[in-house]
C-alpha cells in the first residue's frame, strides 16, 4: 500500500514556491478567461429549453374549442418535454387582450398564444385601433382548420343553397350570428355579395342564443360552428344546407361544401393557430413545432379534434404566413365594403 506524506522541509518549500506561484497564476488566469467567456454566453444557451414551466395563453373563454385544443396539446407537451405547460385564459376584445399579452412577453418560448386566426385576419379591419402589430407575433403553427355550417329553420322548407338564394332574391332574408364581425357574420356577407341577395344581420351574444334564434324561427338561418348546430340538425329543427370549408365535414359527410353548391367565393375557414413573439429563437420555434406536430397525431387528440370538426393542417413557416395574410386581405375587403364594426 502506498503512503503519501504531506510534510515538507523548509528547503523543499522554498524550491517549490516559484512553481506553485506559476501554477497558481495560470489557474487564476484560466478561471478569469473562462469566467468572462461564461458571462458572454446568454443564459438561454447554457440550459436546454424548456428549463421551467411554459405558459400557453388562450385568448378565448375556457371550455371553447381553442381552450380544449390547448389543454390537449399542453398535456402531450408536458409528457414529452418534462416541464409543466400551463394554460391561462386571457379573454377580451375578440382575442386582442390575450394576443397583446403575449406580444409584450419575453421572446424566449415561455409564453405561447393559442388562438383562432380571426384575431389576426379580421380584427385589424374590425377594430379602429389594435394594441399590437401583425409582425409582433410569428406563427408557430396553423394547427387545424374547420368550416362553418350554413343552416336554416326547417319550417322554411328550404333544402339547398340555390333555394335560399332564390328566396333571398325574392325578398329580404335575415340571419343570426354570434356577434358583429363574427365568422358567421362575415360569411353571410360573402354569400350576399356573391349571390346578389339582401340578408339582414341580427347579432346575438354568443353562439348558443344564435342557434336558438334559428330553431325558434326568430331568424331564417345562420352560419355557425358545426358542433353547435349539429344537435338541431339531427333533431330535425334545422336544415343543413352547406359547410363553408374546402372539404365536407366528417360530422355531416352528406352535406355539400359551398363550392359544391356553386358558391366557392363563400368559403370561410376557422384556423386554430399557435403564435409566439416574433423574436423567439428559431431553435425554440423548431422544437415546439415538432412537439406540437407529434401531439396532433396522438389518437386521443385526433378523436377530440374530429368531434370539434377540426382537420389537422400543421402548417408552419412561409406557408402559414401566406395563408394568414391571404385571409386577412380577403376578409378586410368584405368588412370595409359592408362597414362592419366590432361590438
Amino acid at each position: 500500500m502506498q503512503t503519501f506524506c504531506t510534510t515538507t522541509n523548509a528547503s523543499t518549500n522554498a524550491s517549490l514556491a516559484p512553481l506553485l506561484r506559476r501554477r497558481a497564476g495560470l489557474t487564476l488566469g484560466a478561471l478569469a478567461v473562462f469566467g468572462f467567456a461564461g458571462l458572454a454566453v446568454p443564459a438561454t444557451a447554457q440550459q436546454a429549453y424548456p428549463a421551467k414551466p411554459v405558459r400557453l395563453v388562450v385568448n378565448f373563454q375556457a371550455g371553447g374549442p381553442t381552450d380544449i385544443l390547448a389543454r390537449l396539446v399542453a398535456d402531450s407537451l408536458q409528457k414529452e418535454l418534462k416541464q409543466p405547460f400551463v394554460v391561462e385564459n386571457k379573454t377580451g376584445a375578440g382575442g386582442n387582450v390575450g394576443a397583446d399579452f403575449v406580444t409584450k412577453s419575453p421572446a424566449d418560448g415561455y409564453s405561447v398564444l393559442f388562438s383562432i386566426d380571426t384575431t389576426f385576419t379580421t380584427n385589424p379591419a374590425l377594430y379602429p385601433s389594435m394594441p399590437f402589430k401583425a409582425d409582433d407575433l410569428r406563427p408557430l403553427m396553423i394547427m387545424t382548420t374547420s368550416g362553418l355550417l350554413f343552416g336554416v329553420n326547417a319550417g322554411l322548407g328550404i333544402k339547398s343553397v340555390p333555394e335560399f338564394v332564390a328566396k333571398g332574391k325574392a325578398g329580404n332574408m335575415n340571419f343570426s350570428s354570434a356577434g358583429n364581425g363574427s365568422p358567421g357574420h362575415i360569411t353571410m356577407a360573402l354569400l350576399a355579395e356573391a349571390a346578389g341577395i339582401k340578408a339582414t344581420h341580427i347579432p346575438y351574444k354568443g353562439a348558443a342564443p344564435a342557434v336558438q334564434a334559428i330553431v325558434s324561427g326568430e331568424v331564417d338561418g345562420g352560419i355557425l360552428v358545426t358542433p353547435g348546430l349539429l344537435p338541431q340538425v339531427q333533431g330535425g329543427k334545422v336544415t343543413a344546407l352547406a359547410v363553408t370549408g374546402q372539404k365536407r365535414s366528417p360530422l355531416l359527410p352528406q352535406v355539400p361544401t359551398v363550392a359544391e353548391a356553386g358558391l366557392k367565393s363563400m368559403e370561410f375557414e376557422v384556423l386554430q393557430v399557435a403564435m409566439v413573439p416574433a423574436a423567439t429563437p428559431d431553435a425554440v420555434v423548431q422544437l415546439l413545432q415538432a412537439a406540437i406536430t407529434r401531439a396532433l397525431q396522438q389518437p386521443e387528440v385526433k378523436a377530440r379534434m374530429t368531434a370539434m370538426d377540426m382537420t389537422v393542417l400543421a402548417e408552419t413557416g412561409k406557408t402559414a404566413e401566406a395563408r394568414l395574410a391571404g385571409n386577412r386581405a380577403r376578409y378586410a375587403r368584405v368588412i370595409q365594403a359592408t362597414g362592419m364594426k366590432a361590438e
